[in-house]
C-alpha cells in the first residue's frame, strides 16, 4: 500500500460539486492498494499512519501523532501512486491492485483508522474527485509498505 501523507490546516473533496468528505486539522491521506497488499499490510499501514508523530508539540518539535491532537483524517483513494514511469513519459499503472480489491482495501484502511480511534472522513473509490487543502508547513510524507519507494 502507497499512502501519501499531507499535514493539514483544512482539507475537503467534492464530487460532482458536492463536498462529501471534508477536515479541519489533520491528515489529508492519498491512497492506493498495490497488487500483492492484503488486509493485514493495510491494517499495518494504518498503525504506522495514526503513529506518525508530525504535528508540533509545545516547543514546535514534530512529536505528536495524530491520535495525540485529537485531529480526523481525509481518506482519498488514488490510484496514481502507483505510477511507473520507468518505460517512458507516460505512466503505467498495472502495479496497481484490481479494482474491486482496490476499493476493499481502501474501506479496510478506512476502518483500521477508525478502529484506532481516528475520526475518518473519505473520498469515493473511482470517482472523479476534487480535492482542496491547506497544507500545514507543508509538511508531506510518502510511505509504502513494501518500501518500494
Amino acid at each position: 500500500m502507497r499512502v501519501l501523507a499531507q499535514r493539514v490546516s483544512e482539507a475537503s473533496v467534492r464530487v460532482d460539486g458536492d463536498i462529501i468528505g471534508q477536515i479541519g486539522e489533520g491528515l489529508l491521506l492519498l491512497v492506493c492498494a498495490m497488487q500483492g497488499d492484503d488486509e493485514a499490510a493495510v491494517d499495518k499501514m494504518a498503525a504506522r499512519v495514526a503513529k506518525l508523530r508530525i504535528f508540533c508539540d509545545d516547543q514546535g518539535r514534530m512529536n505528536r501523532a495524530l491520535a495525540d491532537t485529537g485531529g480526523t483524517a481525509l481518506v482519498v483513494s488514488q490510484f496514481t501512486l502507483a505510477a511507473d514511469l520507468r518505460s517512458g513519459n507516460r505512466p503505467g499503472f498495472s502495479q496497481a491492485a484490481a479494482p474491486d480489491l482496490g476499493k476493499a482495501l481502501y474501506l479496510r484502511f478506512a476502518e483500521s483508522l477508525r478502529a484506532l480511534g481516528i475520526a475518518v472522513e473519505t473520498g469515493r473509490f473511482g470517482a472523479d474527485m476534487k480535492v482542496s487543502l491547506l497544507n500545514d508547513g507543508p509538511v508531506t510524507i510518502w510511505m509504502d509498505s513494501a518500501d518500494r519507494a
